[in-house]
């Protein structure tokens, strides 16, 4: 493919740097390789901070409407490249390429947002329990981030991480997946020509085990922003704490959905089937339980197992317009094929699907419906992340919301209702960072997208989000 003609390249200190090449990026459509990828060892991701660290202080100085022009130009220049992002996205994820050109779109809309809060970043003034004194809060930059980025949304992730972190007067290192670096390498290309700063932002490529370590574990970082599975999240955390630094952990989920009788189940079966279908259910967002109630089962789980059989899939860049790409990797398709393996062996039904595609190539799954799971079956504790769903029957809002919140994961959840008193009960009972009614589970840039448990710390997006990038100052004026 043209658009993977370059090598990739680290971007530390305003310039592109060379690295022989450590690890194989494979297409995991047709497992072809596209290239190879250079790691960065310590004295890298080294120079790299110490570069972002010494352009920090000016950077931070600038007032914040200047530091939104850089980020406005990128969005414009993003928007001006989206069908060859989109194809590197695509090649490297395994995306389709409807969602890969969503993608590109919603990271230029992303950088916009950001730098439209330049004007809209706030303190506080306090009332003082003092005659003739005043106390304000200020809200600062933490100094250095390093973002560290998932495979699942390589391109829009980064935007997540830089743009909050930017308006705010951070600096910031980023680590794509080892799965993704093309995507990310096209970003810091078009970064580079944006106008920002050398040192502002850096780009270093390599495992999670080493450049990602090294980076987390490095003393001139002052936050570590991380997506990705709560296992990494748990190392992050431990390999922070030596050097006591702030972690913004965004983690796994394991989405439940509630579906009421007097739901519209054409409703809920077209937006569960779209869950599953999008990124091949590689979201964790995307709803993995379902537990609907006894009533209706019967034509829902008929109605889904009908809807989930007909997705199509295949190669995103092939010449037959699919719903579904591959999983990321040979791994995940493993992974799967034992938990529903596990499943069939306790007794469970597999209504459509329950197996890897045999194409001849390429990391595929079935879509797939589960029904009649038990608590000891690895598909109801563990997180999915591919296109399986389990349906389970329940009595009525309170068991399903009693079963939702049995879990250790606590990122999105959702209810299909036509009765405002169960959707309200459900919102203020179940115990999740988000809740979705008659609707899809994707979330809002203005929203704040944050998970609790094994979800994560922390949040994104919104204003909230934003200030996640900032620590707090009171001063305290006697006069």
């Amino acid at each position: 493919m043209n658009e993977l003609s370059h090598r990739f390249r680290h971007f530390v200190g305003g310039a592109f740097r060379e690295g022989p090449d450590a690890m194989e990026v494979l297409n995991p459509a047709t497992e072809k390789a596209l290239g190879g990828a250079p790691e960065a060892d310590e004295a890298m991701v080294d120079e790299a901070v110490r570069s972002a660290a010494a352009a920090q202080p000016a950077w931070a100085h600038l007032p914040a409407i200047e530091r939104a022009k850089p980020l406005r130009a990128l969005a414009q220049a993003i928007r001006g490249d989206v069908s060859r992002i989109a194809r590197i996205i695509a090649a490297e994820q395994g995306k389709v390429l409807p969602l890969a050109e969503m993608e590109v779109f919603i990271t230029a809309e992303y950088l916009d947002y950001s730098a439209e809060w330049a004007r809209r970043i706030e303190g506080e003034v306090i009332t003082s329990d003092r005659p003739g004194e005043h106390m304000f809060l200020f809200r600062r930059p933490m100094g250095v981030v390093a973002g560290i980025l998932p495979w699942n949304f390589p391109f829009f992730v980064i935007a997540r991480k830089m743009a909050p972190a930017l308006i705010t007067g951070n600096t910031i290192v980023v680590k794509p997946s080892e799965e993704t670096p093309y995507s990310a390498h096209a970003f810091a290309e078009i970064a580079a020509a944006s106008g920002l700063p050398d040192g502002v932002f850096g780009l270093v490529n390599g495992r999670g085990a080493t450049t990602g370590r090294a980076l987390v574990r490095h003393p001139g970082v002052d936050m570590i922003s991380f997506t990705g599975s709560s296992a990494a999240g748990a190392q992050i955390m431990a390999d922070a704490s030596m050097n006591l630094t702030k972690v913004n952990l965004e983690l796994g989920g394991k989405a439940p959905a509630i579906v009421l009788d007097d739901a519209t189940i054409d409703l809920a079966v077209g937006t569960l089937k779209a869950s599953k279908a999008l990124n091949s259910g590689q979201a964790c967002n995307c709803a993995e339980r379902i537990y609907v109630d006894r009533r209706i089962a019967a034509e829902f789980k008929e109605k889904l197992a009908a809807a989930m059989g007909s997705i199509k899939s295949g190669d995103p860049l092939g010449d037959v317009p699919i719903e579904m790409g591959p999983l990321v990797n040979k791994d995940a398709v493993e992974r799967l094929q034992a938990m529903v393996g596990d499943a069939r062996e306790k007794g469970a039904e597999v209504l459509t699907g329950g197996s890897a595609h045999e194409r001849g190539g390429g990391f595929h799954f079935e879509p797939t419906v589960i029904a009649g799971t038990s608590k000891d079956m690895h598909v109801s504790s563990r997180e999915l992340f591919g296109p399986v769903v389990l349906v389970d029957e329940i009595d009525g809002l309170d068991e399903g919301i009693a079963r939702a919140n049995d879990s250790e994961y606590g990122l999105t959840s959702s209810v299909f209702t036509n009765n405002l008193n169960a959707a309200m009960k459900a919102i203020n009972e179940l115990k999740f960072g988000e809740t979705y009614v008659n609707r899809e589970n994707f979330e809002a840039i203005q929203g704040f997208h944050a998970g609790v448990r094994r979800s994560g710390i922390g949040g994104t997006d919104g204003k909230h989000g934003l200030y996640e990038y900032t620590h707090t100052q009171v001063a305290y004026i006697q006069t």
